[in-house]
């Protein structure tokens, strides 16, 4: 396989932005056979990159949202009881869960925020990662088809509300970071996402997120989906013309404060003015 050909396929057809090196990492171990997880940051694009690479490859996409209420039974799969009260235990009444749905069709299994299952859930994943057989009690043996794969994603651990991954579920996989893309790259995205035709909006309204995530004194900076929001609220604030400085601190405050997380005794509104500030007066 070309893999430089294949990533510029994927960008084209799905409308992947930058991101080459990390595509062709995740490219070259899921076709090597390997399960793969993504980490990063809140909003740089993981699950975007798992569904495009899960869609290259040509397999049904079983997915999955981490949720510590997501225990075992509703990831492997659950018996039918007015089936197993008139015919037993039997293939026909087991309901199957979404781990042995796309082990039994070689269909790709995306995990979003893996670190947010909890632990018994976690666990049950490793003999499917390791050889490929999940067991279910009175069933017995479920084997994956050769074609099974794993596609993960996790938020770095130093954000808030995520738990770390045991050694023993990192070990199945192999592990691909991604950050922040660079300015130019976070501006192409913003323009494809919002549909904001004005490059002023775009470039402004990622400069002044960036400039926000920046900040020694933000604990976790806005994503870049504060950035697509910023630009689709100026636009739809703006009466006509060049927007004014109140127009992009309104739009700021409206859409950066639940993305980004200070200290307490941080006031949020002052930051933003500021940021905001500072970028429009670059521009004059």
């Amino acid at each position: 396989m070309d893999v430089s050909k294949a990533v510029l396929e994927i960008q084209s057809r799905l409308g992947i932005v930058g991101r080459a090196r990390e595509l062709q990492k995740a490219l070259v171990a899921l076709m090597s056979g390997r399960h793969v997880l993504l980490e990063g940051p809140v909003g740089v694009g993981k699950t975007t990159i798992a569904v495009a690479m899960a869609r290259w490859l040509g397999r049904e996409v079983v997915r999955v949202d981490g949720d510590e209420r997501y225990y075992e039974s509703k990831l492997v799969g659950h018996w039918d009881p007015p089936i197993v009260m008139k015919k037993g235990y039997c293939r026909e009444a087991f309901v199957e869960g979404p781990l042995v749905r796309a082990m039994m069709h070689g269909a790709v299994l995306l995990i979003n925020e893996l670190n947010r299952l909890p632990e018994s859930a976690q666990n049950v994943l490793l003999p499917a990662l390791d050889e490929g057989i999940v067991y279910i009690p009175n069933l017995g043996e479920v084997k994956a088809r050769p074609e099974f794969r794993v596609i993960a994603t996790q938020n770095t651990e130093e954000h808030v509300g995520v738990s770390k991954l045991s050694e023993a579920v990192k070990d199945r996989f192999v592990l691909v970071k991604l950050d922040y893309p660079p300015e130019e790259e976070e501006c192409e995205i913003v323009k494809l996402r919002s549909g904001v035709s004005s490059e002023d909006i775009t470039l402004t309204s990622v400069k002044i997120v960036r400039a926000l995530r920046g900040n020694p004194i933000v604990r976790r900076g806005p994503s870049i989906r504060a950035s697509i929001d910023l630009a689709v609220l100026v636009s739809s604030l703006n009466s006509g013309g060049k927007p004014t400085r109140e127009t992009w601190i309104e739009a700021a405050e409206m859409c950066v404060p639940t993305r980004m997380d200070v200290d307490p005794s941080v006031d949020i509104s002052t930051l933003i003015r500021r940021a905001v500030e500072a970028v429009l007066g670059n521009f004059t």
